[in-house]
């Protein structure tokens, strides 16, 4: 009978184990690895989000005074540089107009430029004349002497006319302020100061942006370093799961919440002709790519 040496036996029975252990680990490590991916893939389908307005904004008053005109109601469309409120301005009016009646005033600008054409002629004929030797010394003086005080004059009155002109422009920039203008293009969320309440720190619209939307959406750890900026996902609005509108990704926030194991991503969606509302919730899908 053949018999083998126990070494060499021991030392094959260790070899085939370790064979079979290294097997093992790495069929469990390739399972957790496509488990991983699909639990991934899985998880970037079918998030829920909330579609949010891009822009919301209270309108106030710049300045205190009483309301004249509400342009708007709740629920109106605005554009960009529209009028929405207007705030009593008689005073302010009136003072626009006394200051335009100053800045255009001609009256003394014209006599100075007579004063000034005057004692130009007066010195030139002095001084013909004391060339001739026929006036004194003084009296060349006195008209030349005339003739600087004409020009201080008329340099004074323009310098007067210039400042006027400018506050007539300070008065109707006071004036503009007394009619308030929406920043944006959306709609009036809500009224909140009637014509003739005093508009100062409490705002008296609401106003909100729904073109583009904005996505809100809290994913779970499992997709954190998948999402980047500009990634595109398709989003499904509540009540319209038939319809599929494009979106992508503008923030992916870096602070976890432990408490929920989630963390934000925000979106942004086209919404031409304003077609959806804002408030709506909704479920995304990302287009991860393994």
């Amino acid at each position: 009978m053949l018999r083998m040496d126990p070494e060499l036996v021991d030392r094959r029975v260790r070899s085939g184990l370790r064979r079979c252990r290294n097997l093992v680990w790495a069929s469990l490590c390739c399972a957790v690895g496509c488990l991983g991916w699909n639990v991934a893939a899985e998880a970037a389908d079918n998030l829920a989000c909330i579609m949010k307005p891009y822009m919301e904004v209270s309108i106030g008053a710049p300045v205190e005074g009483m309301i004249q005109t509400v342009h708007v109601e709740r629920g109106d469309w605005v554009s960009k540089g529209q009028a929405i409120v207007t705030l009593e301005a008689s005073v302010e009016k009136a003072t626009v107009a006394l200051a335009k009646a100053k800045a255009e005033a001609e009256a003394t600008i014209k006599s100075t430029q007579a004063k000034m054409a005057f004692s130009a002629r007066k010195l030139e004929r002095a001084t013909d004349l004391y060339q001739s030797n026929s006036i004194a010394k003084h009296e060349l003086d006195e008209a030349q002497t005339e003739k600087v005080l004409a020009e201080t004059a008329h340099l004074e009155a323009t310098e007067k006319k210039h400042i006027d002109e400018l506050e007539w422009h300070r008065v109707t920039a006071a004036l503009n302020l007394r009619t308030i203008y929406s920043p944006l293009s959306g709609v009036v969320v809500d009224r909140l100061l009637s014509p003739g309440e005093l508009a100062g720190k409490t705002p008296i619209l609401k106003l909100a942006q729904i073109n583009p939307l904005r996505i809100e959406v809290f994913a779970p750890l499992s997709l954190l370093g998948k999402l980047t900026p500009g990634m595109k996902a398709d989003v499904r609005p509540e009540g319209n799961a038939s319809t599929t509108y494009q979106a992508h990704v503008t923030v992916v926030n870096r602070v976890v919440d432990s408490a929920s194991g989630t963390f934000g991503v925000r979106l942004e969606m086209p919404n031409l002709n304003n077609t959806l509302p804002a408030g709506l919730a909704c479920t995304v899908k990302f287009h991860t790519t393994h």
